[in-house]
């Protein structure tokens, strides 16, 4: 455990999880504008556009390459200085795809929602870690230590601190992470996930949530780890997991100010096991109980129940019940 109490450690520890689940790798200099690679124009970028507009025409083969191109602009244009409502935009769009017209040929007009992510087949998008990624916005330059890339959307960021350094703790991970929100608007409008840790130590919340809502996530099975981060990674990163999670398990409160809430691990285990049991009670020759989803007090029971109805409602196999 010691070989990882270091900030540089962590940080390539985590991308060698991410790149077990088959997540590609590049360093963030190689694909700067002055890079290998050159895939942003610019510092300000923070979608990798060409990535975006490939998976666009990739997931939508039957709509014209206008309506494409329309649904690309949508997703990398901002439509308010509100950081919070352009995420819960951003969100509608990587949820439900993004709404676009075009003409059918004869005078008439079709409506559509192009995909930007495909939740059926993990496969079919494009997975990436990028690490050091320079980014720079009205505040100035700034340099997140590790993003997660799903068809060149930035949908997870990880910012880690050195644990043997007394000033920088895993709570000064999650101030570095509120910086970032007052200076990196841009990016952070893509975010889904925000994730800090140390060498031990590991938590996750959402662009909202404040420190006491960031979360350890638990092993599945209950079995204790010492390096919190390799839970974290292997099983809410694992490719269709996070896309599940993505889908079923991120809500906005419709609060002044809008509030983003995001599952705990109790909570995306027990509605999972919930469902599933529900689909085999109600199966023909099923017993017709469920049983208890049981909650300690404060433990975020409504919330629960919430991703639990919404799931079902659109689970093909309880056909909307």
């Amino acid at each position: 455990m010691s070989g990882y109490l270091n900030e540089d450690a962590i940080e390539q520890y985590a991308i060698e999880l991410l790149k077990g689940l088959g997540y590609a790798y590049l360093p963030g200099a190689d694909i700067a504008p002055d890079g290998a690679r050159e895939e942003r124009k610019s510092f300000k970028d923070a979608v990798l556009v060409e990535r975006l507009r490939s998976a666009i025409a990739r997931l939508n083969p039957t709509i014209p390459s206008s309506a494409r191109e329309d649904a690309l602009r949508k997703v990398t244009v901002h439509e308010t200085t509100d950081l919070v409502l352009n995420n819960q935009r951003f969100h509608r769009f990587l949820v439900e795809g993004v709404p676009v017209e075009y003409s059918d040929g004869t005078g008439g007009v079709r409506y559509t929602k192009a995909r930007i992510v495909d939740f059926a087949n993990p496969d079919a998008n494009d997975w990436l870690a990028v690490n050091q990624f320079t980014i720079k916005e009205d505040a100035g330059e700034r340099r997140p230590d590790l993003l997660v890339f799903i068809n060149g959307l930035p949908i997870a960021l990880f910012e880690f601190k050195n644990p043997m350094d007394e000033k920088a703790t895993i709570l000064s991970a999650f101030n570095q992470t509120q910086t970032y929100k007052r200076d990196l608007p841009g990016l952070l409008a893509y975010n889904e996930l925000l994730i800090v840790a140390d060498g031990t130590r590991a938590k996750m919340g959402s662009l909202t949530a404040d420190w006491e809502r960031f979360s350890t996530w638990k092993r599945e099975d209950g079995a204790k780890v010492p390096i919190e981060i390799e839970p974290l990674i292997s099983e809410v990163f694992e490719k269709r997991r996070i896309l599940d999670f993505i889908r079923y398990f991120v809500l906005f409160e419709t609060t002044t100010p809008v509030n983003k809430k995001i599952a705990a691990y109790h909570q995306y285990y027990g509605v999972n096991r919930a469902i599933e049991r529900t689909i085999a009670a109600t199966a023909e020759g099923g017993d017709r109980r469920i049983g208890v989803f049981w909650h300690t007090q404060g433990s975020g029971k409504s919330l629960s129940m919430a991703f639990y109805a919404a799931k079902i409602a659109q689970h093909p196999q309880l056909a909307n019940p």
